[in-house]
């Protein structure tokens, strides 16, 4: 465990943990409903929305069965290819900078996301968080081989023991329900992040809640960030003689 965390390694969620992508989701899923026959979904309904599998969320909010469910994501997938998995995509505030600093005190980190897996790679790609990633670890293609999120942080889990990582104490921080569960089921405790979609009774059963990065670094990090060094003023050039204004050199 490395003195600088109390944690041996760190899992993160990314729909509403790392990345705001509801953007992109919304319109994408906007356009699938619409095409089965279902009302598009407002900004607001977003949060039954983003977290669980796709292939789920399907078979919950609008009834589908499941090769419908399956249907769907197949479509809802093919909008996402065309449109690139990150357009309209964004960081939260501050969790570069936090993922960085895990990366630099040497703490392994590693995804554990319910998104597919290309999806993932495409966005840690994008955002330059990749290469402070021991493992990027999603669900398969279809969200049904590889869905859940317990078996989702197992096989983070797994990847980063087969990299060398210790993994004797983990933590995986999300801002679902789904993530608490699944974080219990492997027990792992579960850092809850309040900024993502999420109500405020899914919290329930994660060892600690926090509603900024500050927070959250505290829990993941021990000691003050170090502050910026200031910038060190250029040198002054040394004064130079005119014909019209000598310098004013005594000589003697």
């Amino acid at each position: 465990m490395s003195a600088l965390s109390p944690f041996t390694c760190v899992l993160w969620d990314v729909d509403g943990t790392i990345v705001d992508a509801s953007e992109g989701i919304l319109r994408r899923l906007s356009i699938a409903l619409e095409h089965f026959g279902h009302p598009a979904p407002t900004h607001d309904e977003l949060v039954h929305w983003i977290g669980p599998p796709m292939f789920d969320s399907f078979q919950a909010n609008v009834g589908m069965s499941l090769e419908q469910s399956a249907e769907a994501v197949a479509y809802y997938r093919t909008i996402g290819r065309a449109d690139g998995y990150t357009t309209g995509a964004r960081l939260f505030p501050g969790m570069a900078a936090l993922i960085a600093e895990l990366g630099a005190a040497g703490i392994p980190q590693a995804t554990a996301s319910s998104k597919p897996e290309v999806q993932v790679v495409a966005l840690m790609d994008h955002f330059g968080l990749a290469p402070h990633l021991t493992a990027t670890v999603g669900s398969t293609p279809d969200e049904q081989t590889l869905s859940r999120k317990a078996d989702i942080i197992g096989e983070a889990l797994r990847r980063l023991a087969a990299a060398g990582a210790d993994v004797s104490r983990p933590v995986l921080v999300g801002d679902r329900h789904h993530d608490v569960e699944g974080g219990a089921e492997r027990d792992v405790p579960v850092i809850f992040v309040r900024w993502g979609f999420s109500w405020p009774h899914e919290a329930e059963g994660a060892q600690a809640a926090v509603d900024t990065v500050a927070e959250l670094r505290a829990l993941l990090l021990v000691g003050e960030p170090e502050e910026p060094r200031p910038e060190e003023p250029e040198p002054e050039e040394p004064a130079r003689a005119t014909a019209s204004r000598p310098a004013s050199v005594e000589i003697g």
